[in-house]
């Protein structure tokens, strides 16, 4: 998919609908062709600042932008969009349908501990959005789970919230299973998220820009810099200075592709105090300079 040169990613809620930051208790879902076929089957790239999207790809195919690399993906197939990545999609004009699933994670909180590992296993495996299904037996099982979702929402008969705060959590599960199953994770257990770590992640989505202090972080957790780096180490494989590193250059990534900034603009946004720190930064983090990253993905 060729890259998108707007002057900024777009922000939506649902693609072609404004932010909403206040969304809370959130569960929708539609065909993918009730919103792609009026849009050319072309989802151009976006972002969500609070939605978790599982697409369940039952027919057809196409290509994905996933923050600044291309994949490809055919039926069957699930995606999963965690909050806040850029993503965007080329459906096979006609031939492609299935489900998205769109929600604010907090929805399947009240339904028990287990449920909500499972959203935030979830948030893990979409590293590697794309998870190909083995069977028509897969495929039928989270079709049938998606149609009962929508069937709940179009009637909206007593009990249907708590109905559907249900069946996502079915849905969720499901294809954390079946992601776990795979050579890919080596694991078929839900293993709960680290409370440590996700507590971190938060924090470095929200402050990236400026800080990149292990301190600053290690303060707000009220631990010492050296635990907090020995317990992410030990607990996610990467020490917590690499965790902010990798947001910072995913944010780098996203700007050069999906913008038509300047790179000198993305350095200083990024609070670098020059445009040639970012290159330094930049280069030792993936080997090449921002102008040949942006070049190679034809930005």
């Amino acid at each position: 998919m060729a890259a998108v040169t707007a002057t900024a990613l777009p922000l939506f809620h649902l693609y072609g609908d404004p932010p909403d930051d206040q969304a809370f208790d959130f569960i929708h879902v539609e065909t993918i062709a009730s919103r792609s076929s009026v849009h050319d089957w072309l989802i151009r790239a976006h972002r969500h600042r609070n939605l978790f999207q599982i697409l369940l790809i039952e027919r057809g195919g196409g290509d994905m932008t996933f923050e600044a690399a291309s994949l490809g993906f055919a039926a069957p197939a699930a995606i999963l969009v965690p909050p806040t990545s850029a993503h965007g999609f080329r459906f096979r004009a006609g031939v492609t349908d299935g489900w998205v699933v769109s929600f604010t994670e907090d929805v399947a909180a009240a339904l028990g501990e287990r449920s909500n590992e499972a959203l935030k296993r979830l948030r893990a495996l979409a590293a590697d959005p794309v998870i190909p299904l083995a069977d028509s037996a897969e495929i039928k099982r989270l079709a049938t789970l998606c149609a009962d979702l929508h069937e709940e929402g179009f009637l909206a008969r007593e009990g249907y919230r708590l109905a559907m705060r249900g069946l996502l959590a079915l849905i969720a599960i499901e294809v954390v299973r079946l992601a776990a199953s795979r050579a890919r994770t080596g694991a078929v257990t839900l293993a709960p998220a680290d409370a440590t770590v996700e507590a971190l992640r938060r924090l470095v989505e929200e402050n990236f820009r400026k800080e990149r202090l292990i301190s600053f972080y290690a303060e707000k957790l009220a631990v010492t810099p050296d635990r907090l780096n020995d317990h992410v180490k030990r607990v996610s494989g990467v020490t917590a200075g690499h965790l902010i590193r990798q947001r910072v250059l995913t944010e780098a990534k996203r700007q050069l592709v999906f913008t038509g900034q300047p790179i000198h603009e993305v350095s200083y946004d990024l609070a670098f105090a020059d445009p040639s720190h970012f290159a330094r930064f930049f280069r030792k983090q993936t080997g090449m300079t921002p102008q040949e990253f942006r070049e190679r993905r034809g930005g």
